[in-house]
């Protein structure tokens, strides 16, 4: 079963509804069975709706909150160490790759920025070696 919030555009009802699935809601939508109680319009959509959070498992302990800001606190000091030793190129990565392997170019530094996944696959397969690393975003959280 699944609950939907619904409202009606003819008289901007809001009300909930459950329903068998979401195909089923879909199917009955399709067929425009789905009704407003109040005006007998079936010009009824889903609306936005809150997510049920489970609040009894939604805390995390002490021991899981240090393990996190240790991990967090360890990629900080990988990305720190990797803004001040290499260059960044963004969106250029696999371009400045390329261009490095097959220009033999030695470069004074090495580089990072960010590739696709199917940018890191071609090149592995032209035997460039490239490194994924975690990344996060600096905020006082």
């Amino acid at each position: 079963m699944i609950k939907y919030s619904l409202i009606c555009k003819s008289c901007d009802l809001d009300f909930e509804s459950w329903f068998a699935s979401s195909k089923e809601y879909e199917k009955l939508k399709r067929k425009r069975l789905i009704i407003c109680h109040s005006c007998n319009s079936s010009n009824v959509d889903k609306s936005l709706m809150a997510p049920n959070i489970n609040k009894k498992n939604y805390f995390v302990t002490d021991k899981e909150l240090k393990k996190y800001k240790k991990i967090k606190k360890t990629i900080t000091e990988y990305q720190n160490f990797i803004k001040n030793n290499f260059k960044y190129v963004g969106e250029n990565f696999a371009y400045e790759a390329r261009s490095i392997h097959y220009n033999s170019k030695k470069k004074e530094k090495g580089i990072y920025g960010t590739a696709s996944k199917k940018d890191l696959k071609e090149l592995a397969e032209e035997g460039i070696d490239t490194q994924m690393i975690p990344w996060v975003k600096e905020s006082n959280n």
